[in-house]
């Protein structure tokens, strides 16, 4: 049998009870140098252009569609030559 989902209304109380003894400081840290963060920040000429997140999302999505594709090579200058193996003949 399922539980009962009750109904709560989102709302900020007015004051709010923080037990700073079992704080950890830190706790998330290590795993912001690894993976990195997700912020930027621009400038304020630039973010005067853009009402909203989603406009810059499309501008930067739009020079993407549009920026050339590079250029590959035959091959890798660092790759060195492989010689063609001898074949076997079978008499």
């Amino acid at each position: 049998m399922k539980a009962k989902r009750t109904n709560h209304v989102a709302q900020m109380r007015a004051e709010y009870d923080f037990d700073y003894s079992k704080a950890v400081r830190g706790k998330y840290y290590k795993r912001l140098l690894k993976e990195g963060s997700n912020v930027v920040v621009l400038e304020r000429d630039v973010a005067k252009a853009f009402p909203d997140s989603a406009s810059v999302n499309k501008a930067l999505r739009s020079v993407l569609k549009n920026k050339r594709p590079r250029r590959l090579t035959a091959r890798s200058p660092r790759t060195r030559y492989k010689a063609p193996r001898a074949s076997y003949r079978g008499r």
